[in-house]
């Protein structure tokens, strides 16, 4: 059970984040195109702009369960991230831990979506009032990349490109860290493709990094780039592992620097190793 002003506030943000607190109402129908044929989505596309004219719109209801929404099992409609409150609390005690250790640099997340694990890291920096340390947010925010096959042959199979839902605008990533009140100097933002953006930021050292870009190419591309600057003892934080892509990124990538850190396992998806 959290107690003292910080952690009780830390708990309350990642109820919130997760939108936890409250049952998910229906969500917009086309929230679902990915998995729709396309006749279907034509249709229902005509369907909206009729209904608009009378302010009225296509809504689906969105049966989330409680433990879908604990281990980060859904794509919910109105909560600001979609991790689940294990990898939130796996993060949280990384961060903790960092802060607590001395471990120095800054944090970064590469896939950030609606913002929700980076607007969690800002604000577990509020608690302890620190001030010497960023958060990097950095997304496309145009969702993820078509596969860049002449480089990364392992993502032939991925389509994630075609899917809306993970196309989230900078304007709205922002305004979610300012609903918070936790949009401020210390968070700064990197917007393109990690490929264009990582290999130029301006970043020293890191302290911790979260790597959520689903595919084989970002999640290498993230590693390559952030890992030589990540501290010893820092965490490598790793979203999807149960995705073939980025599961096979980081085996390369661990195998070819010699990473012999254990890969510790945080969730059905989740993993995380800290630097030797």
């Amino acid at each position: 059970m959290a107690s003292g002003p910080a952690s009780l506030y830390l708990e309350l943000m990642k109820r919130t984040l997760t939108f936890s607190l409250w049952p998910e109402p229906p969500v917009p129908v086309e929230y679902f195109d990915a998995t729709r044929p396309g006749w279907k989505r034509r249709l229902l596309a005509l369907a909206r702009r009729a209904l608009r004219r009378w302010n009225f719109s296509l809504v689906h209801p969105f049966p989330a369960s409680a433990q879908d929404r604990y281990e980060g099992m859904d794509k919910p409609g109105y909560a600001h991230t979609m991790i689940g409150m294990r990898r939130l609390d796996s993060l949280h005690a990384c961060v903790e831990t960092a802060l607590r250790e001395g471990v120095p640099g800054d944090l970064i997340e590469t896939g950030v979506w609606r913002g929700g694990a980076c607007i969690f890291m800002r604000a577990v920096l509020a608690a302890h009032g620190v001030t010497d340390r960023l958060v990097f947010v950095a997304d496309s925010f145009e969702g993820l990349p078509k596969p860049d096959l002449a480089r990364w042959p392992a993502d032939s199979s991925d389509n994630y490109h075609l899917d809306r839902f993970f196309a989230v605008s900078r304007e709205e990533v922002e305004a979610n860290f300012r609903a918070y009140g936790l949009l401020d100097a210390q968070v700064v933002f990197l917007k393109g493709w990690f490929k264009d953006t990582l290999p130029a930021a301006p970043i020293v050292r890191l302290a911790l990094m979260r790597l959520d870009g689903d595919m084989y190419g970002s999640t290498m591309e993230a590693m390559e780039n952030l890992y030589p600057k990540l501290s010893p003892g820092g965490f490598c934080v790793i979203d999807d592992y149960s995705l073939p892509g980025c599961r096979q990124a980081v085996d390369d990538f661990r195998a070819r620097n010699d990473v012999g850190a254990p890969l510790i396992e945080i969730d059905w998806t989740g993993r995380y190793w800290r630097k030797s």
